[in-house]
């Protein structure tokens, strides 16, 4: 543990800084043209958080799960790639917030990270820019290897000609494959899916002993690749002394054992059991009603 509890502005000291009170105006967190982060959850009744080893965010779109890992990231100056939506009343709102560590911990570790989706993306579209770029390279000496297999070889008249003939000694005692190989000199990055990529994503990202807040990290995977994520991160925060904060409406990552769980959709929010949310209810009575056709 290395974060323990963290408070938000109550609608009254909201009200001393704006002036109005959180029912006399609907504020939603996606609307650029408000006073975000404010007003968006004295209504909800949340003011104050307390953590666990894992701590989950569940809501709908617009809930107020993204803001919250904002709000916790920024207030604790934990390191992120993204951006996100900074208003003007982002440093004032902050000023209000407080934390608490535990006794043992005096400052959040070094190597705390926010992972977003849109680091998950940016990583998927940085992984196919470079393999496009590798795979022009090949084309190009695959092109040069077909060129210059159908020339002689060239006297060796002096020294400023040296380069030009061990590449074309090159190219005569090796496969088109093999010169390629040699020269590209680069590796394509493995050849995986989107959501195999994004899994590897964070399993590079997340190593030990650190806070990790993790915004919709289901964005990209599979529901095995899912599953597979839900057992490293239990095994991160059971082995390798990390903590984590996730906002999420995936079943397999709501189900991790021993998981504190904020229902943002509840007013007053409140903590409760996987199996209670409306989403994974949503979810079982769906298949409930398809129960037969699995069995045949």
């Amino acid at each position: 543990m290395y974060l323990e509890y963290f408070s938000l502005p109550s609608d009254d000291t909201e009200f001393d800084y704006l002036g109005y009170k959180s029912h006399e105006t609907v504020m939603q967190c996606y609307d650029h043209g408000n006073v975000y982060p404010y007003k968006i959850f004295p209504p909800k009744g949340l003011t104050h958080i307390r953590f666990a080893p894992i701590t989950i965010f569940y809501g709908s779109n617009g809930s107020g799960k993204s803001t919250l890992l904002n709000v916790i990231a920024e207030k604790l100056g934990i390191e992120r790639t993204s951006p996100f939506n900074y208003t003007p009343y982002f440093e004032s709102y902050l000023k209000f917030c407080h934390y608490s560590l535990p006794e043992n911990v005096s400052a959040v570790p070094y190597g705390s990270k926010t992972v977003t989706s849109d680091d998950v993306f940016d990583y998927l579209l940085s992984a196919r820019a470079v393999n496009r770029g590798i795979s022009d390279r090949r084309a190009a000496l695959s092109e040069e290897h077909r060129r210059l297999y159908k020339e002689d070889m060239p006297r060796l008249s002096s020294l400023s000609e040296i380069d030009d003939y061990l590449k074309m000694y090159e190219v005569k005692n090796t496969s088109r494959s093999q010169y390629i190989a040699r020269r590209g000199r680069s590796n394509e990055l493995a050849a995986k899916s989107n959501g195999e990529s994004a899994f590897s994503y964070f399993t590079d990202k997340i190593t030990e002993n650190a806070l990790y807040l993790l915004d919709e990290p289901e964005n990209s995977l599979a529901p095995k690749l899912q599953y597979e994520l839900l057992h490293f991160i239990e095994e991160s925060v059971r082995f390798y002394g990390c903590q984590f904060i996730i906002a999420t409406h995936s079943p397999f990552l709501l189900s991790l054992p021993n998981a504190k769980i904020y229902d943002l959709d509840s007013t007053p929010v409140e903590t409760k059991k996987w199996t209670e949310l409306s989403g994974v209810r949503a979810y079982y009575d769906f298949f409930k009603k398809y129960e037969k056709e699995f069995d045949t």
